[in-house]
């Protein structure tokens, strides 16, 4: 068991009561039956740990050419544990047995109709990723002590149906995390200090 995994654990475990601040929870919006969903936080192991994320195609129909992390909707009879991984093979080619979960941080409703429950995990520093061009445009990975730092992310406001709300922004080497990826990250922030895993 990696020292990373261990201190992220111990925080991760002693923040649980942390909840959503700064991830837009859009239940009232969602007009249809929600749907259960999961993306996987993936984190490298090594003495400088990244983030690993996700450029969608812009083809797809929702959220085109964002970033994102690896994730989609549950299968039926699957965890959010589960799918989470299960995504993460399809997308990036990461096998499920190569990741060690952290925990499960606390769901929350998406503007399209997803219950959205990220998972926290640590894979290899030498991982392969083999990204389907299908389901990801390319991948990168961020420094974990820059997307963790407060100071990175930008308060910006934007019109979501309509309405003027505030959403979080954090550019790294020209890649711009926003929107519920963001929250995620700056909402992950809050339980886990990057001061306190990077070696």
């Amino acid at each position: 068991m990696s020292d990373l995994f261990t201190r992220a654990q111990a925080l991760f475990g002693a923040t649980a009561h942390i909840g959503i601040e700064g991830i837009r929870d859009d239940s009232a919006w969602v007009t249809r039956t929600p749907r259960d969903a999961a993306v996987l936080m993936a984190i490298t192991d090594r003495a400088e740990p990244g983030m690993l994320f996700t450029h969608r195609p812009k083809t797809m129909a929702s959220h085109p050419g964002q970033v994102s992390f690896p994730g989609g909707k549950l299968e039926p009879g699957e965890d959010v544990i589960t799918a989470a991984l299960r995504e993460a093979e399809e997308e990036l080619a990461i096998p499920a047995d190569a990741v060690r979960v952290i925990g499960t941080g606390q769901n929350f409703m998406t503007g399209t109709g997803f219950n959205l429950t990220p998972v926290l995990g640590l894979v290899p520093p030498d991982i392969t990723i083999t990204p389907d061009p299908r389901e990801v445009d390319g991948w990168f990975e961020a420094p974990l002590r820059y997307v963790l730092d407060p100071r990175n992310h930008a308060a910006k406001m934007g019109d979501f149906g309509g309405v003027q709300r505030p959403y979080i922004e954090i550019v790294w080497n020209g890649h711009r995390i926003w929107g519920i990826t963001a929250g995620i990250v700056a909402n992950l922030s809050r339980r886990l200090d990057w001061r306190e895993l990077v070696d």
